[in-house]
């Protein structure tokens, strides 16, 4: 039957939140449907805006024979961000700013953001518009069953051998615009040499990517479509084009060509699940580029719950923000070796005692990343991580509950990571009905806090984070925030309050910012109201 949903989030300082969606069967094996998706907010402090929009479409068709299928998607994202440099943090202590949005940010001139729903006017910020648009065909060859029932016949159809052919295109558009900049602060942070006062300033990468994708598909077991193996092969077809202030910078034309292959078993006592997947790249842009994981899980039994063990080893090329082709890069060029990264895991699921142990283990080399904002550098000797997070749920009492996520991390060598030792989240509240049968509900608290560390800075330009060891970020206070969530048949709703830590107690405002990357500080007080309506025609 139809099904529809529609969404509204009010938020603190005019930040809103749409979301609609809708999808039906067309046929009785052919389903269609769309989603659309718009954030605004204009920020707490100035040159803040932001302005999301985004939609997918998608189709799914099954001939009526169940041999042949068809899927559709088309996705699309367009991100307007603006970006003010962080600002100065003794700022926060001033009696002149308790008003946040009149402080004074390092880019972007004096700006508060609009409180326009449907547009945004960004002088200075980041606009990424992706698209993609997919389509897979499979046609399965294998054998006819029915089930038959005292008034009809259920057609069945159980696959041994499936071929499948995808083709997609995507296109990513990065860019960043500065309309009024400070040269000041482009010579003083990223060595940019605007030779006047102010001036203009722009930077695009733009690439055009289109695949296509042959597969067979192999199922050992007909009647288990969760085991079978896959292998297959995929070109690409690259398209880039790059810019940097007034100029083109560069135009490339390549391919790649990749293996890949995989093999899936979820066993039909549900006891075993193993995945193992691969790909190689053979040729092109990334050749030798590879990627291997494979993870084993195992019902140990009902009362201890399940095991799990896996392995990954991933050897790429550096993402392109670090090739001097592209219009972000205003270095001399430099050449990277690929980076190799390993991670051997294992995690334990002990459902009766809503207990869950994971634990990472890194292995480090050649790890690519950027220091003062916008050098790029390479960390040639190798390192270890090792994270071991604990999640668990405690009764405390009838339908009050406590539920923890904590996670323990810890550097070995002298690697361009760094991470706070403890981080935790905690969510301590009452889970029930009230004794209203159409009524689920859950109200509470929520907690957060990390250990010191030395926190990565935040590179505006660039979009990326950057790597310091000079200046470490703390919490004042952990972060706080109240939730009521509740469900009334086809009606959700939800009211939150988050950063209540950030008052001050002897003015009674919210001012007491935590900052949790150096020179952005989180914003006071902040409050949000959403429904959820979904329709059932």
């Amino acid at each position: 039957r139809p099904f529809s949903e529609v969404a509204y989030v009010l938020g603190s300082r005019a930040e809103q939140y749409i979301n609609l969606t809708h999808t039906q069967n067309l046929r009785p094996n052919w389903n269609a449907g769309f989603q659309y998706r718009l954030i605004n907010s204009p920020g707490t402090f100035q040159n803040q805006s932001t302005n999301h929009n985004n939609y997918r479409f998608h189709s799914w068709y099954q001939s009526k024979n169940k041999r042949y299928q068809n899927f559709v998607v088309v996705v699309g994202n367009k991100l307007q961000a603006g970006e003010n440099g962080g600002i100065n943090t003794k700022m926060l202590d001033s009696s002149t700013y308790t008003e946040r949005s009149s402080i004074p940010t390092f880019l972007g001139v004096d700006q508060p953001g609009s409180r326009n729903f449907f547009t945004s006017s960004i002088q200075t910020g980041s606009f990424y518009t992706t698209a993609a648009y997919m389509m897979r065909q499979q046609y399965d060859l294998g054998q006819k069953d029915s089930i038959v029932t005292d008034s009809n016949v259920i057609q069945l159809f159980y696959p041994r051998l499936r071929l499948e052919h995808s083709i997609s295109y995507n296109t990513y558009k990065y860019r960043f615009r500065d309309a009024d900049g400070d040269s000041a602060y482009y010579k003083n942070h990223y060595d940019i040499n605007f030779g006047n006062s102010r001036g203009p300033f722009f930077a695009q990468d733009f690439w055009k990517v289109l695949s296509n994708d042959f597969s067979l598909y192999q199922f050992p077991d007909a009647k288990n479509p969760q085991q079978f193996i896959k292998v297959g092969a995929t070109y690409q077809n690259l398209e880039f084009s790059s810019q940097y202030r007034d100029f083109p910078k560069a135009r490339i034309k390549d391919n790649n060509i990749f293996l890949h292959g995989e093999y899936r078993n979820k066993t039909r006592n549900q006891k075993w699940d193993i995945e193992a997947f691969g790909n190689f790249y053979v040729n092109g842009m990334n050749s030798g580029d590879y990627t291997a994981y494979l993870s084993l899980q195992r019902l140990l039994s009902k009362k201890i719950g399940y095991l799990q063990l896996g392995f990954q080893n991933t050897n790429r090329t550096p993402s392109f923000a670090f090739d001097p082709y592209s219009g972000f890069w205003f270095d001399p060029a430099q050449t990277l070796s690929k980076e190799n990264i390993t991670n051997i895991f294992a995690a334990v699921n002990v459902p009766g005692l809503k207990l869950k142990l994971t634990g990472n283990y890194y292995l480090i080399s050649n790890l690519a990343y950027f220091r003062n904002l916008h050098v790029a550098d390479q960390e040639s000797t190798p390192f270890n991580i090792l994270q071991v997070t604990a999640q668990k749920q405690f009764s405390l009492g009838k339908r009050w509950n406590w539920r923890t996520w904590a996670v323990f991390q810890q550097r070995a060598g002298d690697g361009p990571v760094n991470m706070p030792l403890f981080t935790t989240r905690n969510q301590i509240g009452y889970d029930g009905n009230l004794g209203f049968k159409n009524l689920d509900m859950s109200v509470g608290l929520e907690i957060r806090y990390f250990t010191p560390y030395y926190a990565d800075m935040y590179s505006p330009i660039k979009g990326q984070y950057t790597f310091q060891d000079s200046a470490k970020v703390k919490l004042e206070m952990p972060d706080i925030g109240a939730y009521l969530h509740f469900r009334i048949k086809t009606f959700t709703a939800y009211v939150r309050v988050e950063n209540l830590n950030a008052l001050d107690p002897s003015t009674g405002s919210f001012t007491n910012n935590n900052i949790p990357t150096l020179n952005y500080p989180y914003p006071g007080m902040q409050f949000r109201v959403g429904i959820f309506w979904a329709f059932v025609n």
